[in-house]
């Protein structure tokens, strides 16, 4: 009897994982992960700000070279905030194991950054926006876990190269108030950051969020207000993005 009801047990589970597996088949993806070679797309939001290093003087007014008067008053703090932007772009990843990626994801980024400037006896701020455009040129390597159903989880990290097209410019004769401050326009960062893919039927979906820090100054000094206080400029950006394969 007992070994009657085992037997009846063992079918009734083998009968289980049958129907389970015949209801849950992974999905195909695109074929993404077959090959070792694939290409995407990408889509981006960007959050941006300044990391500032001050002049020891940089409380100093400032004073106009030309006419000897002092342009501003003491200043009491300068600042950057978090400015939101976006961007789109390619993937294209090459397999090297199961597990181990690299790939590149060249994007146009739209991510203009802010400066904020207080002074003594000055109820408002002044706000410095750095407009820039970049076209970024990443270089990573995915590390990815074992495949789940139809979710995996991976870290990355790489380096990224970043060129700046288009920009405002000072005219000739701006007033040292209105001087724009300027960064340089080439440059690299590092970048580290986790997703997951999920597998659908026709595509592969990878939500990531990652956190980019320049190398280096991104400062180009130059002699008004709101450029001769600071000493080093580094940009931090925060980026969520799409990716589709």
């Amino acid at each position: 009897m007992i070994k009657r009801y085992l037997i009846t047990l063992l079918i009734l589970i083998g009968s289980g994982n049958l129907l389970f597996a015949q209801q849950f088949v992974p999905a195909w993806g695109g074929g993404a992960d077959e090959t070792d070679l694939s290409f995407g797309f990408s889509f981006s939001y960007v959050n941006s700000d300044f990391k500032i290093v001050k002049q020891p003087d940089w409380r100093t007014p400032f004073v106009d070279p030309e006419t000897g008067l002092n342009v501003t008053k003491p200043l009491t703090g300068i600042s950057s905030h978090g400015t939101p932007g976006f961007g789109v772009g390619f993937i294209t990843r090459y397999r090297l194991t199961d597990h181990l990626e690299v790939r590149t994801t060249p994007s146009l980024i739209f991510s203009d950054r802010t400066l904020t400037y207080t002074f003594e006896d000055t109820a408002e701020p002044i706000n410095k926006q750095v407009q820039a455009t970049t076209v970024d040129v990443p270089l990573s390597l995915k590390l990815k876990s074992d495949r789940v159903g139809n979710l995996r989880a991976y870290l990355m990290g790489g380096v990224k190269f970043s060129g700046a097209i288009g920009g405002k410019k000072d005219g000739l004769n701006t007033a040292p108030i209105e001087r724009m401050v300027k960064n340089v326009k080439n440059y690299s960062s590092y970048e580290a950051g986790f997703g997951f893919d999920i597998y659908f039927e026709y595509f592969k979906l990878s939500p990531e969020i990652k956190v980019t820090n320049t190398f280096g100054n991104m400062l180009l000094p130059e002699n008004h207000p709101f450029s001769a206080p600071i000493s080093k400029l580094s940009l931090h950006t925060i980026m969520f993005s799409l990716y589709f394969e």
